[in-house]
């Protein structure tokens, strides 16, 4: 059983690495979109051809969410579009200027800290994960190898 669920905590491990991998390079290819026809068109662009894409997965059944549930929720749990707009702004914006790995370096700090401070007061109905020294300690150390990058 615990080599069943080490196995599983390495896959979930790959899969959220592949998710970093696929976050850099979608980063850097609306930068590069946003270069050639502006900031606006560009996140345009992005989201219009995800929800192209999730309105094919849909339509062809392959999820089994439960519509019944939409009026269920807190209203705030539908702004994650308006929220994947701010990601996609300042992704596109940071990248040039700071470049790929420092951006994301500095987007990864941000996603920690937050993800610390979500996980420690339980929001959004998780479990409560206390924040301890030893995860401010490497947030610090995050920080400290963002700015590392900057040199």
């Amino acid at each position: 059983m615990i080599l069943l669920s080490i196995t599983k905590d390495i896959f979930f491990l790959l899969v959220a690495f592949m998710a970093g991998v696929a976050m850099a390079t979608q980063g850097s290819m609306n930068s590069a979109l946003s270069k050639a026809i502006g900031l606006s068109e560009a996140t345009f662009v992005v989201h219009f051809s995800a929800t192209v894409v999730i309105l094919i997965i849909l339509i062809l059944g392959i999820s089994h969410g439960n519509w019944g549930n939409y009026s269920q929720v807190p209203w705030y749990y539908y702004l994650g579009g308006f929220i994947g707009v701010l990601i996609t702004y300042g992704v596109v914006v940071s990248i040039p200027k700071l470049g790929v790995a420092v951006a994301t370096t500095a987007i990864i700090v941000g996603q920690v800290l937050t993800a610390c401070l979500v996980d420690h007061f339980g929001f959004f109905g998780l479990e409560k994960i206390p924040f301890t020294w030893l995860k401010f300690l490497g947030l610090v150390f995050l920080s400290i190898g963002a700015k590392l990058l900057l040199n």
